[in-house]
């Protein structure tokens, strides 16, 4: 039996995934990005190979995306990261759709039509307000390891907001919030919704709306704080910080199917 892979090199980790010819996932890797990229995707091929109990001869096609995608020399393809979210998050759910992929780095907003094809997106601007990288300072300026964030925003029973959206800042109103004595909890809910108002003045979300990437694979309370800001359920793929991954792979199997 043949397979494909996605490999999805963001700025903070790279994902994996492999599927077989019928588009069924048999394996995923996940490491962190670090700085050599190629060596990294490696590392992850590797890891799913061994995972699968598979040889690499029987991967008919790769195709690298995110923001590292053109350091993988060895890539059989290259797709965008919109592109890929679009078609991981539609594999999962056949219907025209908004996806939302909150990333170390950015956010993107996708809009899908009912056959799949992207009608249009948006960008956040180039300030890591609204993105992973955005709670890692936070976390990093309460001293605690980022994934507790969730657990500690869902103790909060008085949320308190923060008045800035630049990391900077907000650094500095967090420094200044816990010098007058507010809990840390509540501390992390107000920057969660930071977080969702970022994405809310980005564009309009019709529809169904879909969540994707690392963000809100850790931070379920945050994905449940974009639906609150939105009016309605969000719908969350399996394994959300693959989507982009899982998209990638897809294309490598239309490419080899010549349907790309």
């Amino acid at each position: 039996m043949e397979y494909y892979c996605g490999i999805d090199i963001g700025a903070s980790a790279a994902k994996l995934a492999m599927i077989d010819g019928q588009g069924r996932m048999a394996a995923k890797a996940r490491r962190h990005s670090g700085v050599d990229y190629a060596e990294t995707a490696r590392l992850c091929l590797d890891d799913a190979l061994a995972a699968a109990g598979l040889a690499q001869s029987q991967v008919r096609g790769i195709v690298a995306t995110g923001y590292g995608r053109d350091n993988v020399p060895w890539a059989t393809g290259r797709m965008t990261e919109i592109a890929c979210h679009g078609k991981g998050a539609y594999h999962h759910f056949r219907q025209a759709m908004t996806v939302i992929d909150i990333g170390a780095q950015d956010c993107k907003i996708i809009h899908l039509d009912a056959g799949g094809c992207r009608t249009g997106f948006k960008m956040n601007r180039k300030c890591a307000a609204g993105t992973g990288a955005f709670l890692e300072e936070i976390a990093y300026r309460l001293n605690l390891p980022p994934g507790e964030l969730n657990a500690l925003a869902e103790r909060s029973t008085h949320e308190a907001p923060l008045g800035s959206f630049c990391t900077v800042f907000a650094a500095t109103e967090i420094l200044e919030k816990i010098r007058a004595g507010v809990k840390v909890e509540d501390i992390v809910k107000g920057a969660f919704r930071s977080v969702v108002k970022r994405v809310v003045e980005m564009d309009i979300v019709p529809g169904t709306l879909v969540v994707t990437g690392g963000v809100a694979a850790y931070n379920p309370l945050l994905v449940g704080l974009i639906g609150e800001a939105f009016g309605r359920p969000v719908l969350l793929p399996p394994d959300p910080q693959f989507t982009g991954a899982l998209g990638a792979a897809l294309y490598a199997l239309e490419t080899a199917e010549g349907g790309v």
